[in-house]
């Protein structure tokens, strides 16, 4: 059974979460990964690198393997992390946050997210205002937190926010506006326009902003620009990143907030009776990986931007519509033209008639807005490039059966 956005409950106690039938219910990743298992299909489902990262930082995690920094770090991340971080954020971003008061590291960004809507809202009075489609995990960390989730919908093919409705969305009972910029799983990046209108909203209705930016550098033709850098965000703002995606190490799950003190305190007062600490010989690896110089994080940009120049293409030769994503891991094709009329069985039908998994989008909106996105389907070109000319190919030859059993 499959994750579907909105259709956890709680439990009559409260105390944690069910599948619609009272069972456990995997994430559509995992679901798209067993059939890529079962099927011998290429999976360009779920968002991992098959490379590893950079030598640098993984030889530090041997190294600090080896001097015994095996036990618990302190609850906030080591220093020498959190000094990375702030050095970090002020050489990008000219942002200067305190790595003693306004830094916490966590276990990836998706312990982030949680234990930041644990913090922040406060029972069912309490609304998130999240762009739609949205990574699985909020909805869950929002349900978890006994909220309610207000998606805004972002429209094929460029995936930008419609501002009146975000307006609309936006009301004195929103306690978080849950930005994700660069978009997971469109591969869109947020206009400074709406950027901007997300700040004036939430000062107008005493919002947090939550923004998680785990894809920071992998946007492909413009610098990021987070939203804690405009006029009047930072002082209501909470930034979520991690290392996983910029140093291919999805596995380690070190990731951090930064924001004003009250702010973090509050998240890591959660965080504390989540995970309690995280990943010791990996932090400072990571640390190292943020002190590389200039042109290793220029050439993760220029990396992806060339896969997905590369698996775009090869969807477009198949006979998708291809939505050109500004930047993250995933492409979103429209299937349309292939016959789709839902995401969710194309996808299954893919991987068993072409030998390639991807993601429906329905997976990733709410049951309002599904027919939004009903022929849809999510790729991650975060792969070796041998392995997407090889889905390439393979979906080529999909397209080609396909148009001519139409025939």
């Amino acid at each position: 059974m499959s994750f579907v956005p909105g259709a956890w409950r709680r439990t009559a106690s409260g105390a944690g979460l069910l599948a619609p039938d009272g069972g456990i219910a995997s994430t559509i990743f995992a679901e798209m990964t067993d059939l890529a298992i079962r099927t011998g299909a290429v999976n360009l489902g779920q968002g991992f690198p098959d490379e590893d990262g950079p030598a640098e930082v993984l030889e530090a995690a041997q190294r600090a393997i080896r001097d015994g920094l095996n036990q618990y770090p302190p609850g906030r991340g080591i220093p020498d992390l959190r000094a990375a971080i702030a050095e970090h954020q002020e050489r990008f971003y000219a942002l200067t946050p305190d790595p003693d008061t306004e830094i916490v590291v966590t276990a990836g960004a998706t312990e982030a997210i949680a234990a930041s809507l644990l913090a922040l809202v406060d029972g069912p009075e309490d609304e998130v205002v999240v762009f739609e489609p949205y990574y699985d995990a909020y909805a869950a960390g929002v349900a978890l937190a006994g909220a309610r989730l207000v998606p805004v919908p972002l429209a094929w093919p460029d995936f930008q926010p419609d501002l009146e409705a975000l307006e609309r969305a936006v009301t004195d009972r929103t306690r978080v506006i849950l930005v994700n910029n660069p978009h997971n799983p469109t591969g869109a990046v947020l206009s400074r326009e709406a950027l901007g209108r997300v700040v004036s909203l939430a000062e107008q209705h005493d919002a947090v902003i939550v923004s998680d930016e785990v894809y920071e550098h992998l946007v492909f033709d413009r610098p990021h620009e987070p939203i804690a850098t405009l006029h009047g965000a930072a002082e209501r703002t909470l930034t979520i990143s991690s290392g996983g995606k910029t140093f291919r190490t999805t596995g380690w799950k070190i990731g951090w907030v930064t924001g004003p003190a009250d702010l973090v305190t509050a998240v890591l007062t959660v965080k504390q009776f989540l995970t309690y600490v995280n990943g010791s010989p990996f932090q400072p690896a990571i640390a190292a990986g943020l002190r590389l110089p200039d042109a290793f994080f220029a050439g993760v940009a220029d990396d992806m931007r060339d896969k997905k120049d590369l698996l775009g293409a090869g969807l477009r030769a198949a006979g998708f519509a291809v939505s050109e994503p500004a930047g993250t891991y995933f492409t979103v094709a429209d299937a349309a033209a292939l016959g789709a009329d839902d995401a969710a069985s194309f996808c299954r039908t893919l991987a068993h008639e072409a030998g390639v998994v991807a993601v429906p989008l329905t997976a990733f909106a709410s049951e309002a807005h599904r027919d939004r996105y009903a022929t849809l389907v999510r790729f991650a070109a975060c792969k070796r490039g041998d392995v997407l000319r090889d889905a390439a190919g393979r979906l080529v030859a999909f397209g080609r059966d396909q148009r001519e059993t139409t025939r």
